[in-house]
């Protein structure tokens, strides 16, 4: 045993207590369980939390206790590994707790169950989705191959057919590869992997709520968001409309450096693709009524996932390349992988991380209920020589002449335009504070004035200068 190791481990795996509380076993119990529940830890008694050897009195009295406090306290009944390590002239005790195949463990007294898990570095109670996962971790299983009612004669799965067909250059035969697959059980009805590929699935967890808000910061109502959309089913169909959201909501710039045409984009499009595939592959479904998030603000976007680290770390505590490939659903990451959306290896962080010219415009958070990717813009106004800064010098020179013949509020519409390019219906309501009827007929005056163009239809329409002749 490598006393030195321990003493400097990460705490989700090390914990230290300066004596064994006798009269509150419940104390250093809770982390027993919650190792047993997780990837496994070690208790060292007799070291402060500052990792000082403080030593025991009685070492020999103290494991017994250890001992049969575990076995009268937890249930089912916890293995473990006690080991006796003497420092200088100091007694220390080790109190090894493997990963258990039995979970859920719980802590038991007084007639009452509490299973725990560690966040971190605390143990915290478990709630009942992750004991709901602790008990499918039992039975080797995972949600994604969970059986559902779902008859497979009654689905279709057309865009998951067409994309294998395009990736593979292969055929989806039929029944045989679905199960091969692990999209349906011997009863042929779907499991939870076949539903979330299903043309019509109806999971409600199975939902990506996007926002594009105006500002840096939610607002509170319903006019603070400039884009909104939620997108439910399948999560091929939420992976492409995702990204679409993202991409429509950002902006792009160029500049000339030397001979060369230098491209910039809010996000680099391959590390937003690999955060929401992250998102939708190793979520947690065990969680009812909960959905992704995709905020986007003036200065970063954020990918919120229901769902921390499987393995009951701080992602923000850890280095990302060194964060372990283990899978919440691995049927629906093998087919992912399949289709090409992300590789086998589990390197979807690392891959975000190095999108990035600039690694200080990454960050990734979690905590016991979600995982959090954090997206800074790479535009800013230190860009020079942009495209949108010679298109605005283009644009301004060109309406000089006509902004004087403007009212107050479509002045307020063009000088928007000129500083970000577009604008749609929701976003000249809340630069002019008027109702959408009334924003449509400003919008009819620029284009009769030939100021404006329209792109898009419905919902996804927008406006940009019309820069012919300028």
């Amino acid at each position: 045993m490598n006393i030195k190791k321990l003493l400097t481990a990460e705490s989700t795996y090390v914990e230290f207590k300066v004596s064994l509380e006798k009269a509150k076993p419940k104390s250093w119990l809770k982390t027993v369980v919650a190792f047993a529940n997780g990837m496994g830890g070690s208790i060292l008694f007799g070291v402060n939390d500052e990792r000082n050897i403080i030593g025991l009195n009685n070492i020999q009295e103290e494991a017994e206790t250890i001992s049969n406090q575990i076995k009268s306290k937890t249930d089912p009944i916890i293995m473990f590994e006690l080991n006796p390590v003497i420092i200088g002239r100091k007694k220390v005790l080790v109190l090894n707790v493997p990963s258990g195949k039995m979970t859920p463990y719980y802590y038991v007294n007084d007639g009452t169950r509490t299973a725990y898990v560690r966040i971190g570095n605390e143990s915290v109670t478990a709630p009942s989705y992750i004991i709901h996962e602790l008990t499918l971790k039992r039975k080797r299983l995972s949600f994604d191959a969970l059986s559902t009612k779902e008859k497979f004669s009654d689905a279709s799965f057309t865009l998951f057919k067409s994309i294998f067909l395009n990736v593979t250059e292969k055929r989806i035969e039929g029944r045989k590869d679905y199960l091969s697959f692990g999209m349906i059980d011997n009863d042929d009805y779907l499991t939870y992997a076949g539903l979330l590929l299903a043309d019509e699935c109806n999971l409600l967890q199975s939902r990506i709520f996007c926002t594009r808000w105006a500002g840096k910061s939610k607002g509170k109502r319903a006019v603070d968001a400039i884009d909104d959309k939620e997108y439910k089913g399948n999560i091929i169909m939420l992976l492409k409309e995702a990204s679409s959201f993202v991409k429509n909501n950002s902006r792009k710039a160029w500049k000339i450096e030397g001979l060369k045409r230098i491209e910039y984009i809010d996000y680099p499009e391959n590390a937003v693709r690999e955060a929401v595939v992250n998102a939708l592959v190793h979520r947690d479904y065990n969680i009812i009524g909960s959905e992704i998030h995709i905020d986007m603000y003036d200065d970063r976007l954020e990918i919120v996932s229901p769902g921390g680290m499987y393995d009951g770390k701080k992602i923000q505590e850890v280095e990302i390349d060194k964060v372990a490939s283990i899978r919440r659903n691995p049927i629906v990451a093998d087919i992912f992988s399949r289709l090409d959306y992300m590789e086998r290896r589990g390197s979807g962080l690392k891959r975000i991380k190095e999108a990035f010219k600039d690694e200080r415009l990454i960050e990734f958070y979690s905590n016991q209920s979600s995982l959090c990717v954090v997206m800074k813009k790479q535009i800013n106004n230190k860009i020079g020589n942009t495209r949108g800064e010679q298109f605005n010098e283009r644009i301004k020179s060109g309406y000089e002449r006509i902004m004087s013949g403007l009212n107050y509020n479509e002045k307020l519409i063009v000088e928007f335009l000129l500083k970000n390019q577009r604008i749609a219906n929701k976003e000249a309501m809340i630069i002019t504070d008027l109702s959408s009827a009334q924003v449509r007929r400003i919008f009819v005056s620029l284009q009769n004035k030939n100021i404006i163009e329209a792109h898009g239809q419905g919902r996804g329409r927008y406006y940009t200068l019309l820069n012919k002749g300028i």
